[in-house]
């Protein structure tokens, strides 16, 4: 029932057509709230129902203390949910799920129905096998078709039995450019109990990029997809109103320096400021010279530096966009005459209350890269050579083997003569005889670079630091057309002084929308990004979700064979270990100009200030300088190739697909009809068994540990979605299904198939689990068997469940962070896992672990596992958890960890349910069935 406390229903009247609004200036305190919490208290105004919304909440938002730590929780039900396929896929399929769980249970499977907008996007399934042909797109998509059938074909189901669920077919473009460049409403006009309301556009989503809308002013953040699905089914987001950060901008960019160059700087800043959790929010006066563009790769990266949004207001370059990108006259008008009656419109006067403040000059921004493994280990660029050195021994070999050499030294010579014997150095040192090796011997290797041979006759040698994959990728970069343009016109003028990429360079782009084709093609520019062999792959995540493909063989087997450190340069946000390719150990993050850079020189080990790419026809050398484009360049291009023509025919009918989506055969009927026999899509066994009304919650006994971790650990550590390999249990369970390796696939795509994902839990092949030393990859140690043998992490996990030992996760600070995986979280359950403990977690995996019923739990302040004395081996208790059934959520729970010699070590771990919705989600063993039973619950009252 809805309530209306504040009296703040009224009318606005915009482009002749009048809509229901509830006016935030009807509660006193709100004028000066920040920007995103102004569109939290709308929220509330609009869903007040005197019970889980009530006038007490709405004025304590309003009367927001900045300063506080949160405290106060909230219902945040958000407009819509926007899914990619990786991450929707099993959404669909637990839906699919529930609906034969709730008739088992007596009740309506049709229930069981999106009562928000659900959108998906297809983007992640796409793989880069094919390059540097004018075929490759048409190759890649149809080897996507082939593997993914299965998997497209059940979703082609669910548009047809979920009402409210659209989707967008394979070959479009990336989900949150699809997002900013279409499905985005800004303000969100719709019908609710007859009456046409409007309010503002905000949105969940299944990847935690979801906050690119962000740049347009739309408050939208990545959930896991179990609460993504409980949004979808009408269950609001529970959540404490968080701190704000407010941070100001002043100055311009100068030239040549790029929205990369910028958001690199800003997630080093607000990774170092520790704003996990938190909301940040652009204000200032230059906040009208940052592009939307510009605005939205900012936003995009909010998860690199841990922020739940970082959100920009709505101004005028938020309409220019809106026009540019095709949406109709009425909509337009309908954001600005919504947002300026509504305090949302961006005064540059203005500085709202915020908890924490932060700074930036815009004109101090310089070119940067990032890297080798983490977004926020930002490296000004005129250093990434010296950066670069300092890294390469903890990839290139242990300490113990490095060769001390004098680098002043080493600098001066000639890359042909012979290296001086320095302090340390042996005889049979590696010399640095061609353009590739790194200057000064490196490792203590006796072999001297690597000689490869392609196919096609061509030789060369390659070190460490080779750049072996080049890749314009990403939603992050692929959505701005400054830095899209300002890479082809790197590519005109590397084309014109003679320059190609080295040719053991995978060189590939993949636009996040066919209109950046569009805009290229009518540039003239396309051509110059196809001479240098950056053929469009596919439109899709590609590279920055791992689907980078195989590298050219001959240098992958080089790389194996003599365990080279070579680099991958992508224009991405996630560059994590084992991500990119397992060929490549470093990846560093840059611009899309910059991408073109390195692929011509071919190594991370250039000083491309001072060191030249390559030569002339005239044989002079050509620097970058010499290549990079100014900004007036870009802009002049941008005039002339960008209209809202392009935009308005790509997305007129952006649901319909090609031919290849349009021929999928199309299953029928309310309840899904699974195939045994499919290694794609398999009914999950999370309702099982379920009662109509939860057990109660037990304390936790006898527990062992499954893995002990340390310091970012995220969750492409967890759970993979790359490549699965052949030796491994995932790999052996489709090989005994009659899979052949060529069609194994990723984890990415197989996450509808719950025995896949399982088996795939822990299984990155960069892991590094400390109960297993000297081990990397998916491997622990098994206490059920006698001298607890090294295992698989899955083998020794059903051998624990056998032996009805629960288990435990022991980690270290920042634990789960990266994308917003469900299966991360789903994995460790389904092995078992009742409890982790951490340093401190990454906020949507902490949310996702009491959604699938595992306990979050947080070691003392200055404590860790290591400076407690647990080295794994242990049997761990925890008495305290069953406050939970009084409705209590207890501050901390006792721990008695108990080693083989009888010793004990005991303290008390913060639990980290953060708010009563998560202690309801965690007494019901975890948030599916909790709107499971509601929505039981709710159909037998009516």
């Amino acid at each position: 029932m809805s309530v209306n406390s504040f009296g703040a229903k009224t009318a606005l009247t915009s482009s002749g057509t009048s809509y229901q609004i509830f006016s935030i200036a009807k509660v006193e305190g709100s004028d000066t709230l920040p920007y995103s919490l102004k569109v939290l208290l709308e929220n509330l105004l609009r869903t007040e129902d005197g019970a889980n919304i009530t006038a007490e909440h709405i004025t304590s938002l309003a009367n927001w203390d900045a300063a506080a730590e949160p405290s106060k929780e909230i219902q945040f039900t958000p407009a819509r949910v926007i899914m990619q396929d990786f991450t929707g896929v099993p959404c669909v399929v637990d839906l699919a799920t529930m609906r034969e769980a709730v008739q088992e249970l007596g009740g309506d499977p049709t229930k069981v129905n999106p009562l928000s907008p659900a959108e998906m996007v297809i983007d992640h399934s796409v793989i880069a096998d094919f390059f540097g042909t004018d075929q490759a797109m048409s190759l890649n998509m149809d080897m996507e078709y082939e593997r993914n059938r299965e998997r497209y074909q059940f979703l082609r189901w669910g548009q047809t039995a979920f009402d409210d669920f659209k989707v967008v077919p394979p070959g479009t473009g990336i989900v949150h450019q699809v997002n900013i460049e279409n499905l985005a409403r800004v303000v969100f006009p719709r019908v609710v109990d007859g009456e046409l309301q409007a309010y503002p556009d905000t949105c969940v989503g299944t990847d935690s990029h979801t906050t690119m809308v962000n740049g347009l002013g739309v408050v939208g953040w990545g959930v896991g997809g179990i609460e993504a699905e409980a949004a979808m089914l009408g269950q609001p987001v529970s959540m404490l109103v968080p701190r704000v950060v407010g941070f100001k901008l002043s100055g311009k960019l100068n030239d040549g320096v790029t929205a990369t160059d910028l958001v690199l700087t800003i997630t080093e800043m607000l990774r170092a400021h520790k704003v996990v959790g938190k909301f940040v929010e652009f204000y200032g006066p230059s906040v009208a010279e940052v592009p939307l563009a510009n605005r939205a790769t900012i936003g995009n990266m909010s998860p690199e530096y841990g922020s739940t949004i970082a959100v920009f207001p709505i101004d005028d370059k938020t309409l220019d966009y809106l026009r540019l990108t095709g949406r109709s006259a009425e909509q337009i008008a309908l954001v600005e005459d919504y947002a300026k009656a509504q305090g949302l419109w961006h005064d540059a006067a203005a500085e709202p209350r915020y908890s924490e403040y932060l700074e930036l000059d815009l004109s101090t921004v310089v070119p940067s890269i990032a890297g080798p493994k983490r977004p926020q280990d930002r490296v000004v660029l005129s250093e990434s050579k010296a950066a670069f050195r300092e890294a390469l021994p903890s990839y290139a070999g242990a300490p113990e083997e490095l060769i001390g050499y004098d680098e002043s030294v080493a600098e001066t010579m000639p890359a042909s003569d012979p290296v001086a014997a320095t302090p340390g150095q042996t005889d049979d040192s590696p010399a640095p005889d061609h353009e590739l090796a790194v200057t000064g011997p490196i490792t203590g290797r006796a072999s001297r670079p690597t000689l490869v041979t392609l196919a096609d006759g061509t030789s060369f040698e390659l070190d460490h630091g080779a750049v072996t994959v080049a890749s314009i990728t990403s939603c992050t970069n692929t959505s701005n057309p400054s830095v899209m343009l300002g890479a082809a016109l790197v590519a005109k003028k590397a084309v014109e002084k003679g320059l190609r990429p080295k040719p053991w360079v995978k060189t590939t782009v993949a636009p996040g929308s066919k209109v950046v084709t569009d805009y290229y093609e009518k540039s003239g520019l396309q051509q110059y990004l196809d001479d240098l062999g950056f053929n469009t792959v596919g439109y899709g995540c590609v590279t920055c979700i791992g689907n980078t493909g195989p590298l050219i063989p001959e240098v992958s087997q080089a790389i194996n064979d003599n365990d080279l450190a070579v680099t991958a340069v992508l224009s991405g946000n996630r560059n994590f270990e084992g991500r990119i390719s397992p060929d490549v150990k470093m990846n560093y993050l840059a611009s899309p100009p910059l991408v073109i850079v390195y692929a011509l020189a071919g190594t991370m080990d250039i000083d491309l200030a001072k060191e030249p790419l390559g030569q002339d026809a005239e044989g002079r050398d050509v620097f970058m300088a010499d290549i990079w484009p100014t900004t007036e360049e870009i802009e002049d291009v941008i005039g002339g190739s960008i209209s809202a023509e392009m935009f308005e025919r790509r997305y007129a009918d952006v649901f319909a697909g090609d031919d290849k989506w349009r021929a999928l055969p199309t299953p029928d009927g309310e309840i899904f009809e699974w195939d045994e026999a499919s290694t794609y899509v398999r009914k999950p066994p999370y309702f099982e068994g379920m009662p109509e009304q939860p057990a109660p919650v037990t304390d936790i006994a006898g527990a062992r540990v499954l893995l002990k971790l340390g310091d970012s650990v995220t969750t492409d550590h967890i759970s993979p979605a790359g490549n699965i390999k052949a030796d491994t249990p995932a790999g052996k369970y489709l090989t005994e299904h009659g899979v052949a390796r060529k069609d194994f696939n990723s984890y990415g795509s197989r996450r509808g198939n719950h025995e896949v994902m399982i088996r795939g839990t822990f299984a990155n092949i960069r892991l590094r689990n400390q109960i297993a030393p000297g081990t990397e990859g998916g491997y622990t140690r098994d206490f059920t068997l006698p001298d607890a043998p090294v295992s698989f992490v899955y083998d020794a996990a059903m051998n624990y469940a056998a032996a009805g030992i629960p288990l435990v996760v022991l980690a270290g600070k920042e634990y789960g962070s990266g994308s917003s995986r469900d299966w991360a979280a789903k994995g460790t359950s389904l092995l078992g896992v009742k409890a982790v403990i951490a340093e401190s977690y990454e906020r949507i995996h902490r949310s996702n672990l009491i959604g699938m019923g595992v306990l979050p739990l947080q070691f003392p302040e200055g404590a860790s596992a290591d400076s407690l004395g647990l080295d794994g081996s242990e049997t761990f208790a925890f008495t305290g958890v069953t406050a939970l059934n009084d409705g209590v959520t207890p501050e901390t729970v006792r721990v008695t960890a108990t080693k083989a010699d009888g010793s004990q070590t005991e303290f008390d771990a913060v639990v980290r349910i953060d708010t009563p919705g998560e202690a309801d989600y965690y007494r019901n063993g975890g948030i599916m069935q909790y709107v499971l039973r509601h929505l039981v619950a709710k159909g037998r009252a009516a």
